[in-house]
Formats: structure tokens, sequence, C-alpha cells
């Protein structure tokens, strides 16, 4: 079965390389890539009552701006030296917000991985992640997003580090996206508890063994690091490990708070060099 890839693209040299990153990521599978771009017209807000109709000249001007952007990014593609027979590749102008139209297009298309980068072209050099791509990661829960930084060049993945407190309850099912991967690469899975407490509950020891089932047959190994503010523990244990991606459940009101908040987000620092995957409670 072909996988069904989202690339949101505001034609930035960063979402250039998320694409550049998914193409490669997934150079041996079957893939239909939808390449997203959602446009507005100026002087009018999305949210507004007064919304351009189609035929209106500011309008069309966004769209052909739209569409003429996608136009090139399919010339970049189809001009890359490894152009791969396996991957089909459909293009999305969408008069909406970028939230509202990745919301969409995951709906409508049953997208299986959004691949993104993580700031725009308006993005300031201080802000890590954009206002965009935190929306997307918080705020798209059907759907897991894989979110790459702009000077992240594409190498196969040998380990994964997937931050747990062990806290709060996962399924087997809200894994698999991780387990995918690290079955595509047989890539090894450091499990990175971070706590203020030097031994684990009953219940977190419950979840511990689960993890042990869940990662069964695969390269695995439990760490742990305490006294350490999450952020400063992820980003040190992922430096000297050099690992190649971070892999989390963003869960609302966990222990982590919600990793990707605004306020954690603007301290971490590691991902300038490490891909995030963002998985989600199904519960939620």
């Amino acid at each position: 079965m072909k996988k069904k890839i989202l690339l949101p693209t505001d034609f930035s040299k960063n979402s250039w390389n998320a694409v550049t990153y998914a193409l490669k990521l997934y150079a041996d599978d079957e893939c239909d890539f939808y390449l997203l771009n959602a446009f507005n017209a100026t002087g009018y807000l999305i949210e507004s009552m007064m919304i351009p109709e189609p035929g209106e000249p500011k309008y069309e001007d966004a769209k052909l701006k739209s569409e003429q952007g996608l136009s090139k990014l399919m010339d970049m593609i189809k001009f890359r030296d490894d152009e791969n027979p396996k991957h089909n590749f459909y293009t999305i102008s969408n008069y909406n917000n970028p939230l509202g139209a990745i919301e969409h297009i995951v709906e409508k298309k049953d997208i299986e991985m959004i691949v993104m980068g993580t700031k725009g072209e308006t993005s300031s050099n201080k802000v890590f992640f954009g206002s965009h791509a935190i929306d997307v990661m918080e705020k798209i829960r059907n759907c897991p997003v894989l979110v790459i930084p702009e000077n992240v060049v594409f190498k196969p993945l040998k380990e994964i580090v997937f931050p747990t407190s062990y806290k709060t309850h996962f399924k087997r099912r809200e894994l698999i996206h991780l387990i995918d991967l690290t079955k595509k690469f047989n890539a090894s899975i450091r499990i990175l508890h971070i706590s203020e407490e030097d031994e684990l509950d009953k219940n977190q020891e419950e979840r511990r063994k689960m993890l042990e089932e869940y990662f069964e047959g695969f390269s695995f190994s439990f760490h742990t690091l305490t006294n350490i503010k999450v952020q400063t523990a992820i980003n040190c244990f992922v430096e000297s490990r050099n690992s190649d991606l971070v892999a989390f459940i963003n869960k609302k009101h966990a222990f982590f708070g919600s990793l990707i908040t605004k306020p954690l987000v603007k301290s971490i620092g590691y991902q300038s060099d490490v891909p995030i995957l963002v998985m989600h409670d199904l519960r939620n």
C-alpha cells in the first residue's frame, strides 16, 4: 500500500529542505506526496467575514502566485539527480490559513505523515519554531508530524531518542510510526526517562515493561537523567550521542506539560541538528 505524505510548503528554503529530506527518508517506499501551499489574498483576513471570491483580481493573483510556486517546486523535484519512479506527486493550492489547509487535506486524503520545516520565510532567525509549525505540532491530533530543522541533511537513522516520564498511559498504536521508522532503518531506540525521583513507582514500572513488550525484537535501551530540566536533559543526551531523531507522544496535561509549548520550544537547542517526530495520544 502506498504511503500518503503531506508536504506543506511556503516556498522557503526550510520547506524545500523538508521536501528533500522526505524524499530521501521514503526513497524505498511507494509514496504519494501531496505538495500543499496555503494562500490568502492581500488585504483580506482568512478569519474575517469578507472573503474574496474566485474571479476577483486579488484572489486570482494570489492563486496564480501559489500555483506558479508549486509548479516551480515540481520542476525542482524533477531536476534532482535521484528522480524516483516509486514516487508520485500532486500539488494542492488552497485558500486558507496553513493550519486549516493542513487539517483539510489530512482528512480528505487520509494522510499518514506530515513532513514540514520548522519555520517559514517570514520567521525570525532568533525563533527556532515558527508559529505555523507550533500550531501543526500541537493541533493536528490525527496525524503524526515530522519536523525538519533548516540545516539538517538526511542520513539514515541509526539512533532514535524517545523521551518519556512513564507517568502517562500510551498504546501500541500510538507508537506505530516510531516502530515503522525503526524497522525501516534497523535503528536503535534510546528510551530516555527524565525525573526528579530516583526510583519508579508501580505504575511507572508497568509502563516501562509495556515499552519492553512494544519494542521487542528491536535494539533498545533505557536511560535515566534526574534533577535536570527536560529541555536540558534532551539536549545533552542527543548531542552527546549524536542521535538522529527525537520522537515523543504529545500528550496534553502530561509530565512535559506539552513538550512543544511555545516557551519550552524556544529554550530547546538540540533541534538545530535533529528532526523531531511528534506522535499523538489518540484518546485526545
